[in-house]
């Protein structure tokens, strides 16, 4: 069934909102919409409190450890991390409370991905601890995995192949539609009814969405089998779209008495 999950977005050490397209190496300022007064622990509490697991805390370049780590230890277990993991990280930040890693850029070699890579992680943390982020771009009439921070769009396309290969090596698959990441223009109804058919593993979306009406569009489209991420949107992150009290809601809707699994 559709859930919402929850995000901790990192951006040199503070929790942010960013239009997705705006990251760049070069030292130039992103587009934000948002920079909290709240430290990383103060909503990993809060997702804690009202029955969330299965969000991401996602680091958005170098200067976010410490964040990650008070996001982690307010909820052990309860998050997922990823940003910047590889193969030396990766049993550390299970250490550190992480309840699953998300791994992308290090997964690509010359903006090709590496099965090598990909099996020697699965190996070092186990498949049930990794999620394979595919987050992507449009190119003409699909979409393509953009890695460092989606400046990168590889050759590496969104398809039924791609997913199915690498399923045997994770447990779950998190896409940011990174055109749309961010501005609250809408859900990439196309990605996210592609993603339904091609994902053999429970797939998370988030990009471009602005209200409560997005989670059942994504529930139709998937047929309930691909879960949410809002962020700018959301006013727990300063936006008007979408009442976080809303989203708690639905997903104990959602889920039978005494649960609070993901799909």
């Amino acid at each position: 069934m559709t859930l919402f999950r929850p995000c901790i977005d990192l951006h040199q050490g503070k929790v942010k909102q960013i239009v997705g397209g705006s990251l760049r190496d070069d030292g130039s300022a992103p587009e934000t919409n948002f920079v909290a007064d709240r430290d990383p622990g103060f909503f990993a509490r809060r997702y804690r409190e009202d029955g969330l697991p299965g969000g991401h805390v996602i680091r958005l370049g170098p200067g976010n450890e410490a964040g990650a780590r008070q996001a982690l230890a307010a909820w052990p277990g309860g998050l997922q991390l990823g940003g910047g993991i590889d193969l030396k990280n990766a049993g550390e930040w299970l250490e550190a409370g992480a309840a699953k890693l998300i791994v992308t850029s290090w997964l690509f070699e010359a903006g090709a991905l590496s099965m090598a890579r990909v099996k020697a992680l699965a190996s070092r943390v186990g498949p049930e601890n990794l999620v394979v982020d595919l987050s992507c771009r449009r190119r003409g009439d699909g979409w393509w995995v953009a890695t460092d921070r989606w400046q990168t769009v590889t050759e590496t396309r969104v398809e039924a192949e791609t997913f199915e290969r690498l399923s045997r090596y994770c447990s779950e698959f998190l896409v940011h539609a990174a055109d749309v990441e961010g501005r609250q223009e809408g859900i990439d109804e196309e990605l996210v009814a592609h993603l339904a058919e091609i994902s053999p593993r429970p797939c998370t979306y988030a990009g471009g969405g602005r209200s409560l009406e997005d989670l059942e569009r994504v529930a139709a489209l998937s047929d309930g089998r691909v879960d949410l991420t809002f962020g700018s949107a959301l006013d727990l992150f300063g936006g008007s779209g979408v009442r976080y009290a809303d989203c708690v809601a639905w997903n104990k809707r959602r889920e039978g008495p005494g649960e609070s699994g993901i799909s």
